[in-house]
């Protein structure tokens, strides 16, 4: 592992492989920089890839007072140690912090953003009760339970979905990240999507959807579209929340793809 420190001070970790034009990848909740390992072989023959630790699991450190904002910071902090511009890629909660580092840099070639869960409609957003579950899961101990009913119950990831993840090798990795969720849930209930704020926004982006997914990803994406200039939508039929588990060529073909077109 390498690391860069953030702007808090916070040492925040990444494993590089391959080389290429460089490639900063930037996981969800419940995971760490290995949720991309099966990815890996296929990526660093095209590009080098900087597979991050977010704040508050793996290698990467920590602090008590937690804001989303320093999360914005850590993105930055690792694409603006690299010298060459840099293609982002952020999924889920990372695609948040993703998209506003892309604000916070001028240090960006190209975005991916898959499914971030930010909210458009609020009567859709049923998590304060499973929020109170799952810390009342932490209390006593049970990560997994914990972790269960987050994937079960705010992602609403397939039961199938779950099923592979519980078998790949990091789902330890999660388990052990159980109770970083709750902090971000909250910072996701709360983000507030300005679009005025991304009307200067030059970057080519990707706006990665699974066809199968949950409306509220979809009003996300959509809202996304409508707001991001150089924006467009790519939908991964029959795919939800996980495509690079559960359909790894698909999801790199649309990743590879776009980052190899050169629009100019």
């Amino acid at each position: 592992m390498e690391y860069v420190t953030s702007k808090d001070g916070t040492q925040i970790a990444y494993e590089r492989r391959g080389e290429g034009p460089p490639l900063v990848l930037v996981h969800g909740a419940a995971a760490d920089h290995s949720r991309w390992k099966s990815l890996l072989p296929a990526l660093k023959k095209y590009f080098t890839v900087y597979a991050v630790d977010r704040r508050g699991r793996g290698q990467s450190g920590d602090v008590r007072a937690y804001a989303i904002e320093r999360e914005y910071e850590d993105v930055v902090a690792v694409v603006d140690s690299i010298p060459a511009p840099v293609n982002l890629l952020g999924h889920s909660y990372g695609a948040i912090c993703s998209l506003e580092a892309s604000l916070r840099t001028s240090n960006i070639r190209k975005l991916i953003l898959y499914e971030p869960p930010i909210p458009i409609d609020l009567k859709k957003n049923i998590s304060a009760s499973i929020i109170s579950r799952m810390k009342a899961c932490l209390h006593v101990g049970k990560r997994e339970e914990a972790l269960l009913l987050f994937l079960q119950e705010i992602v609403r990831i397939p039961q199938k979905e779950i099923d592979i993840l519980r078998l790949l090798p990091n789902w330890s990795f999660r388990v052990a990240t159980a109770h970083t969720i709750p902090r971000e849930e909250a910072c996701a209930k709360a983000y507030v999507l300005a679009p005025q704020r991304f009307s200067h926004m030059e970057t080519h982006t990707l706006l990665l959807l699974g066809g199968d997914s949950p409306s509220s990803f979809k009003d996300a994406i959509e809202a996304l579209k409508i707001s991001v200039p150089n924006s467009r939508i790519a939908t991964m039929h029959r795919q939800g929340h996980a495509a690079m588990e559960t359909a790894p060529e698909l999801f790199l073909e649309e990743v590879i793809g776009f980052l190899s077109y050169d629009n100019h």
